[in-house]
């Protein structure tokens, strides 16, 4: 895998020792580490991250050559900007996305490693064990198939859900999670939704809620109950139940979960 940074945007290579060491870190926003109990007593271990800032570099690289192709001028707005098929900026973008990709899931395994240690650790006497874990990229890009064409599938703010593949859909820091089994709906590309999505901005978040509110929809949740997160409160998100009653069509809830602790950035 790291053989292969080498490979990567020029412009990006620099940022490889601090990549390095970043791997295995959680980073902020909404991502996060928490331990759940379902309806059968099971507990759970869960986390959320990704490519941290060396994803970030890379995608603002790219997003930066897009920009000054010839093609991409005079878009209603710049944002707008894409690559064309078979070129080599298009080849060059693949290539590190991909490898983004890959650095996101080695930084999900190596934390979750970390944190089974811990439990083992901490619960010696329980003996803890451990089933099989399931991985569950969002925002993301895939190579997939779909009536007879090759194309690429960008999930923003969704999960893969192809018949019988498990998923994670997460609620928010208060509210419930689930684990889900995909349906393999062709007409939704076999996704579903990767959590409850916010029905606010951040800043929108700051400006309504108050600490006294975090601390009142946390209650019975250890975590962080500051202004430093106040923009992750569960209000700012919309209801992870009523979402999940909405894609019946997409996944089978297999777990329930609510979380008792939760870690944030």
């Amino acid at each position: 895998f790291w053989g292969r940074f080498d490979g990567v945007a020029e412009a990006v290579r620099f940022r490889g020792e601090r990549a390095a060491k970043q791997m295995g870190t959680l980073g902020g926003g909404n991502h996060y580490l928490e331990l759940l109990l379902d309806t059968e007593g099971s507990v759970w271990l869960t986390l959320h991250s990704g490519s941290r800032n060396i994803g970030k570099e890379l995608a603002e690289h790219h997003i930066g050559v897009a920009q000054k192709l010839p093609h991409n001028q005079g878009l209603v707005d710049r944002d707008l900007a894409v690559f064309v098929a078979d070129t080599p900026q298009m080849a060059a973008y693949r290539n590190d996305l991909f490898w983004a990709q890959e650095y996101a899931k080695y930084n999900r395994s190596i934390m979750m490693a970390l944190l089974k240690d811990v439990i083992r650790k901490e619960f010696k006497k329980a003996k803890p064990t451990f089933e099989p874990e399931i991985s569950c990229h969002h925002n993301y890009v895939a190579e997939e198939r779909y009536e007879g064409m090759d194309l690429l599938v960008t999930r923003k703010g969704a999960i893969r859900a192809g018949a019988g593949e498990y998923g994670i859909i997460p609620g928010s820091m208060g509210a419930s999670s689930y684990i889900v089994k995909g349906l393999g709906n062709d007409k939704a590309f076999n996704s579903a939704s990767h959590g409850a999505g916010r029905r606010m901005s951040r800043n929108a978040a700051k400006r309504r809620f108050t600490v006294r509110d975090l601390e009142e929809q946390t209650r019975g949740v250890e975590c962080r109950k500051d202004s430093g997160v106040l923009d992750e409160i569960p209000g700012a998100y919309k209801n992870i139940d009523q979402v999940m009653d909405q894609q019946r069509d997409l996944v089978q809830v297999v777990a329930k979960l609510k979380q008792f602790v939760c870690v944030k950035g």
